[in-house]
């Protein structure tokens, strides 16, 4: 009897300290808090829990769905616990990567930002094409609306293709990631495109893009392939349109199919997002275009635009510093927000390898620098419509009172009181020592004359009101430095760039292959030129030698003050 009495003791001790081990450490179940206002290490990159969770959670199937090609496993795994912001505490500072077209094909991004987002912490929106869902042989079996049965701006997929995609979604939605639609066919412009589309005929394509994820199975005759572990249709909350057109006639569609949130919305500021009609509207922000005078769209494709115009194969010599505009410019946004208003930052891209890769090695790199900061969070869309659901309503417009690069007179402890009210007017969140709000070297925005902060300036004397702000790293401002260089740094346009449309993008297994595209080679490396101990490391040298047919060296509009893709959508 003592034997067994010494040996309970001790078992009992040892599930105690079990118990006290799991509670010390991460909870296992992949969540992280925003709006309660502790303080958490977010300093170290954070490792994704889901990965070494996915064999058990892939088991547990409770119900096929149709064929088998999806199946409902209970809830989504590693999601953070939304909470309410408490009274006198600073906003989580959001940031949404997004992916549009989202498809695994020989680049393999699909799979390496899946990993990036492991590695940093990052959630993310991974908005479907349904097409690259159905094989080519099977494309009669769509029938988008205005065109012929069986025809797609962005091409079909094949079985491997289909197969390689499958693994991918199943492995985002395990992470913890947003499966969203970027719909089918990719239709834009005037001529019966998306931006002409009633609200039924929305519904048919997203009714469309469902059936191709939930019936892949049938249409491939990959019978012997796990399902995904989600049940589509009701994950499916929320989209971007193709080209960002039709938005208003898809929210009439959505709201019918119960979404909560849409993405198509175009030329947003970097404020607190509204609903419209019930639906949040989360659009791609005006940020800076660093060295240049106007702002443009939070994605690849606009700087794409105004670097190489139609070219989506520019000049090697230009392909470093065009990325590092994208870089520089995602941060200034970022860090007018984080410094500010503490807005959400959407940003949007395409897994393409668009002028040798140089955008996906920016986005990246900010992926890397931003998501493991104090107080930012990472998410995506879904994620942060809860969080906004979860607040107090009047909190909620209290915040998007608070202008782009400014923050709260007195601070946000006073400002965000236990029972709001009206809201107090706002000051900018840092001056230029002249008093100016542009950004440095007089570049602001022309149609908004001295509106918005430029983050990286010298700071002056720590005012009262700003004792709540963070004390984090500061990162040096990697152009404002050498204004003086930045026409040479980020060197405008190629010839050529007057166009009408997007490039054809996104074509998985019926595109033309680009020179010095991932396709070819099947994994990520540099683009011609990068140098550098690291992966981005410093600027490096630019191989000046090299250049293909992507147009010639004028700089096309260097200096005229306007976005290049605004432009074309107002001709």
């Amino acid at each position: 009897m003592r034997v067994r009495r010494n040996v309970t003791a001790w078992l009992a001790v040892m599930a105690a300290l079990a118990a006290l081990a799991n509670c010390s450490g991460d909870s296992g179940d992949g969540q992280n808090t925003a709006g309660s206002g502790g303080s958490h290490d977010r300093e170290r990159p954070q490792k994704g829990p889901a990965v070494p969770k996915h064999p058990g959670h892939a088991g547990k199937i409770l119900r096929l769905i149709g064929d088998g090609s999806t199946a409902y496993t209970g809830p989504q795994p590693n999601q953070f616990k939304t909470k309410t912001l408490e009274p006198g505490k600073k906003p989580p500072q959001f940031v949404v990567f997004s992916w549009d077209g989202a498809g695994q094909d020989a680049q393999r991004l699909f799979s390496h930002f899946r990993d990036v987002g492991n590695k940093y912490g990052a959630k993310m929106t991974y908005f479907l094409s349904g097409v690259y869902m159905l094989p080519t042989e099977r494309r009669e079996l769509y029938d988008p609306p205005r065109h012929p049965r069986g025809t797609s701006s962005i091409g079909f997929n094949d079985v491997k293709g289909v197969r390689d995609t499958v693994e991918q979604l199943r492995g985002a939605w395990l992470d913890g990631n947003e499966i969203g639609t970027h719909f089918n066919g990719h239709f834009c412009g005037p001529d019966d495109g998306v931006g002409t589309w009633t609200p039924d005929e929305w519904l048919s394509e997203t009714r469309q893009a469902e059936s191709f994820v939930k019936n892949w199975k049938t249409n491939t005759g990959l019978k012997d392939v796990e399902p995904l572990p989600f049940d589509y249709e009701k994950e499916l909350v929320g989209g971007r349109a193709p080209c960002l057109e039709g938005q208003k006639n898809l929210l009439r569609a959505a709201k019918r199919m119960g979404w909560r949130y849409d993405a198509s919305s175009v030329g947003g500021l970097q404020v607190w997002p509204r609903k419209i009609d019930g639906i949040w509207d989360f659009p791609l922000q005006q940020i800076p275009v660093p060295g240049r005078s106007f702002e443009t769209l939070s994605m690849d494709y606009n700087f794409l635009a105004n670097q190489s115009g139609s070219s989506t194969n520019g000049k090697k010599s230009k392909r470093a510093a065009w990325g590092r505009q994208m870089r520089d410019g995602l941060l200034a946004a970022f860090d007018r927000a984080y410094e500010g208003n503490r807005a959400p930052l959407f940003v949007g891209n395409h897994f393409e390898s668009w002028n040798g890769g140089t955008y996906m090695h920016a986005v990246e790199e900010v992926i890397k620098e931003v998501c493991p900061r104090e107080g930012v969070y990472c998410v995506s869309f879904k994620q942060l419509a809860d969080w906004l659901d979860a607040q107090n309503p009047l909190v909620l417009e209290k915040l998007r009172q608070v202008d782009v690069g400014q923050r709260p007179v007195g601070g946000w402890k006073s400002y965000l009181a236990a029972e709001p009210t009206f809201p107090r007017s706002a000051a900018p969140a840092e001056r230029d020592r002249d008093g100016d709000h542009g950004r440095k070297g007089g570049h602001k925005r022309e149609d908004e004359p001295g509106r918005h902060d430029e983050p990286g300036r010298e700071e002056g004397p720590r005012r009262e009101e700003d004792s709540d702000r963070d004390d984090g790293p500061r990162r040096e401002n990697t152009y404002g430095r050498e204004q003086e260089d930045t026409d040479r740094e980020y060197s405008g346009r190629e010839e050529g760039s007057e166009r009408s449309e997007a490039p054809d993008r996104e074509r998985m297994s019926e595109g033309d292959e680009e020179p010095g595209s991932y396709r070819e080679s099947g994994r990520y490396e540099e683009p011609d030129g990068y140098q550098g101990s690291e992966r981005y490391g410093d600027s490096g040298s630019v191989d000046s030698d090299s250049a293909d047919s992507g147009g010639g060296d004028s700089g096309g509009d260097q200096g005229s003050g306007e976005d290049a893709s605004a432009r074309r959508e107002r001709e």
